[in-house]
């Protein structure tokens, strides 16, 4: 199986995103990477780990790259061999089976619908994030492919959500939550409130009404729906509390004392599972559902550990034909 990357994406690119790319190779026997960009920086690095004559990594050439601080509709209009175009491209033209996209979600998300196309049904793609919970994962979308939604795109989205909860937790029949400030059905904006009887009247999914941002950690759905500002607002601060919590529990071991000091170090050994958990970097990416191809959106800051583990997830998302499965769910 082939995965094209964007080599040039993201704020550590091109080194963190080839070395992530050596790890996926170096860890399993079914996956070939081809790296797009400046050819010169991503040979050179390769050079350096003596993978240059590895047959199961090869070099697409672009020439040019899409920053983060550009506007993805005008770059991509002006920039047609962008690096994240050009991976695009490669799936498209099935030469490769799907994309890992870090760097600007703008134009990762414009570089698919043009590229790719929308799958049948659907008007826009939303980005799927597994969210860490008490019970497991809560899978929330969209978290930031979409600012504005209408009710159409907000049940598109519970559709797509339901389909892929059941390939990523194996659940048959995972439950749906539309994400509102309140759990009665007479409570939010007009969005929410004209989604809401849609949903329920809804027999192709299992909603369970409203949830609160409070029910996301506690596992209370395996699916919620939400429009793509507020997603990313909950996503971005997730990551910032976990951060933050962390410092401030290090720092509190750190000014208590040696008592403070022993305590930690005898409970680290339990704890390691719950920080591996609630560690974004464990994820490595979500997938953009509703384009025609899978396609992985990375972090802008990611590092090698969550470009292979994207380059995993994506493996794994081929084999289990989700296009397929949405394809299919889009037709009933």
């Amino acid at each position: 199986m082939k995965i094209a990357i964007d080599a040039m994406g993201g704020d550590f690119a091109p080194l963190e995103i080839v070395l992530g790319a050596l790890e996926a190779v170096r860890e399993t026997e079914h996956i070939d990477v081809v790296l797009v960009g400046d050819k010169t920086q991503i040979f050179k690095i390769l050079e350096d780990n003596n993978e240059t004559n590895n047959p199961r990594i090869s070099v697409y050439h672009a020439s040019q790259v899409i920053g983060m601080d550009e506007h993805p509709g005008q770059a991509l209009r002006k920039k047609k061999d962008a690096s994240v175009v050009v991976a695009t491209s490669l799936v498209r033209s099935k030469e490769c089976e799907a994309v890992i996209a870090p760097g600007s979600t703008g134009a990762a998300v414009a570089a698919a619908l043009f590229g790719l196309g929308r799958i049948k049904g659907i008007d826009r793609p939303v980005i799927a994030t597994p969210m860490p919970t008490v019970n497991g994962i809560t899978v929330m979308l969209d978290s930031g492919a979409n600012s504005n939604s209408k009710p159409k795109h907000l049940v598109q989205g519970a559709l797509m959500g339901a389909e892929y909860a059941k390939l990523l937790l194996g659940k048959e029949n995972p439950t749906v939550g539309l994400l509102n400030i309140g759990e009665e059905a007479t409570k939010g904006n007009e969005v929410v409130l004209a989604t809401y009887p849609i949903l329920e009247n809804m027999k192709t999914i299992n909603f369970k009404g409203n949830v609160e941002g409070r029910d996301i950690p506690k596992g209370t759905v395996d699916v919620v729906v939400c429009d793509g500002f507020v997603g990313n607002v909950i996503l971005k601060f997730a990551e910032g509390l976990v951060t933050g919590l962390t410092q401030l529990i290090k720092d509190s071991i750190m000014n208590g004392g040696i008592l403070a000091k022993i305590g930690a170090l005898l409970i680290k050994p339990a704890l390691k599972p719950m920080a591996k958990k609630v560690d974004h970097t464990e994820n490595g990416g979500a997938p953009l559902l509703g384009v025609n191809g899978v396609f992985m959106i990375a972090h802008g800051s990611s590092k090698a550990k969550e470009i292979k583990t994207a380059i995993t997830i994506a493996a794994d998302l081929v084999e289990r034909k989700i296009i397929e499965h949405i394809r299919e769910t889009m037709e009933i």
